[in-house]
């Protein structure tokens, strides 16, 4: 938003009311709102009872502070609670922690002003929106497994995957409408899914956990996208996980990471996988002819370094895969138990370095969607539908300093200087 004077068509003192709720939504304190915009809270008070006017860089705030557009605080209609506000009173752990709140608003906003650029840039968002999967809330877990494992099969299908290794999660989600972004969370969080009226739907997960671990995060959340869109957010918490929305989303994420064709056909590759015995009869209409073959002792028996090959193969942990194997029934439970203690034993890090596989432990982040933000920012700017503040302040939200946004210009079509002087010349919006 700019701050140029902004008409409110609504009297002071409804502005006033729908600041007090916005705020109460959030359970934010007056002392709270009065720290972030430092005042004192007598004067919080009497901007909330519509005795005190707000100027347009403290509406601005106040809307980032509650996670909401500005233009909710001046419409015609206003609704007290969103997905975030939803969000920060469910889990009052995750909103009293200021570090967390305030990158989770990042990210809501971040994802707003994506929806803002798309707009104004005529392009059509719904037409690649993520599917909904409507099924009945599972009656038990077994159910919950079936259901996310249709689902990542399904979803697979319609992706056009394959049963290759899935791309880039932050790619693929934002291809399907889904903003991704990398917070840090308590440590007991693995993610969190917000769905917001006016950022979209933005999905985050957990910073502090491994790169392997928040791709599979980044999956878990997808699932929670597909099946509980009825739901304003949700997080994902290491305690909830007999939960049977949470049971269903680990199922989907392994199904879609993991497909159960691709990792058959990967253990066959490696000559292994087979029943150490078996047979097959030949038959015709005056009788069948029998065959028997049986495979050496030990042979088909899965080594740690196949588990960090597999692992390897698809992004994920060797824990993820391991678990994968056991419920396809590759390995029995007698090797899952061995191949576990192996892993936890540092084993497989240690094989994995000595293949010279890369570990996907120490990989670096990508930015989520940075690059289409950046994208669409710039395009904004070059058809004089924003103004340079505005690319300066959406780059801010990325991290970026005004001096890259200006060695970003430089390689831009247009000049740096041209486009100086045509955001001082027009006072664009």
């Amino acid at each position: 938003a700019d701050h140029r004077r902004i008409i409110v068509p609504i009297t002071a003192q409804e502005l006033g009311s729908r600041l007090r709720a916005a705020r109460e939504s959030c359970n934010l304190t007056q002392d709270d709102v009065a720290k972030h915009l430092g005042v004192s809270r007598s004067t919080v008070a009497q901007i909330e009872l519509g005795n005190r006017a707000v100027s347009s860089i403290e509406l601005d705030r106040l809307a980032f502070f509650f996670g909401r557009d500005i233009r909710d605080f001046v419409s015609e209609s206003f609704e007290e609670e969103d997905a975030l506000a939803a969000l920060f009173r469910a889990e009052p752990q995750i909103a009293s922690q200021e570090d967390v709140a305030a990158s989770l608003r990042a990210c809501v906003a971040l994802g707003r002003e994506i929806t803002n650029l798309e707009k104004i840039l005529g392009l059509d968002r719904e037409l690649s929106a993520a599917v909904s999967y409507q099924v009945p809330v599972p009656r038990s877990r077994w159910e919950a497994i079936q259901q996310g494992e249709r689902a990542g099969d399904q979803e697979r299908r319609r992706l056009g995957l394959g049963s290759a290794p899935a791309p880039s999660l932050e790619e693929l989600l934002e291809t399907q409408a889904v903003r991704t972004g990398v917070v840090d969370l308590p440590d007991g969080v693995s993610g969190l899914t917000v769905n917001n009226r006016s950022a979209g739907i933005f999905i985050v997960a957990n910073r502090r956990h491994a790169p392997v671990r928040r791709r599979f995060s980044f999956a878990h959340e997808y699932a929670h996208v597909l099946f509980d869109r009825r739901l304003l957010g949700t997080v994902s918490r290491v305690e909830d996980r007999d939960e049977m929305i949470e049971v269903r989303a680990n199922a989907f994420a392994a199904a879609f990471l993991m497909p159960e064709e691709g990792v058959r056909r990967f253990i066959d590759l490696l000559g292994k996988g087979k029943p150490s015995r078996s047979s097959a009869q030949v038959f015709d209409e005056d009788g069948s002819v029998q065959a028997e073959s049986r495979a050496e002792p030990g042979t088909q028996e899965i080594q740690v370094y196949d588990l960090v090959h597999l692992a390897h193969h698809y992004g994920v942990s060797r824990l993820a895969a391991l678990f994968r194997l056991r419920n396809l029934r590759l390995v029995s439970q007698p090797e899952f138990d061995q191949l576990k203690a192996a892993e936890e034993a540092g084993r497989g890090r240690e094989l994995a370095s000595l293949m010279s596989l890369p570990d996907l432990t120490d990989r670096e982040d990508k930015n989520g969607f940075r690059h289409r933000v950046l994208a669409l920012a710039l395009e904004g700017f070059r058809r004089d539908q924003i103004t340079l503040s505005k690319l300066y302040e959406l780059a801010a939200l990325l991290s970026m300093t005004r001096k890259e946004v200006d060695q970003l210009l430089d390689q831009a079509p247009v000049s740096i200087a041209e486009c100086k002087f045509a955001a001082d010349s027009r006072g664009r919006v």
